[in-house]
């Protein structure tokens, strides 16, 4: 049997691993990962609630609607219903 040769083989990228970003994305995203990681250091408590799977999903459905995540969307329903300061 004889080997292909070396330049007719095309190199596999590793298994999970995405090919690269250019350069201007790359920037932008690390930026974003910067700021998510300096936001996520002020929400330590964690809230559970209880809803149906129906109510689950309109919030994500009005959260995606907005442009936002749900998590974000209900933290500012929270901060506007209980401000800062209020017993």
């Amino acid at each position: 049997m004889s080997k292909p040769l070396a330049s007719t083989v095309r190199q596999r990228a590793p298994i999970g691993r995405r090919p690269d970003a250019d350069p201007a994305s790359a920037w932008v995203q690390q930026v974003d990962a910067v700021m998510a990681t300096a936001k996520a250091l002020i929400y330590t408590a964690r809230l559970t609630i209880d809803v149906t799977p129906v109510m689950r999903g309109r919030i994500k459905v009005v959260a995606f609607q907005r442009g936002i995540t749900a998590v974000e969307m209900l933290r500012e329903l929270l901060e506007r219903e209980f401000p800062e300061g209020t017993p």
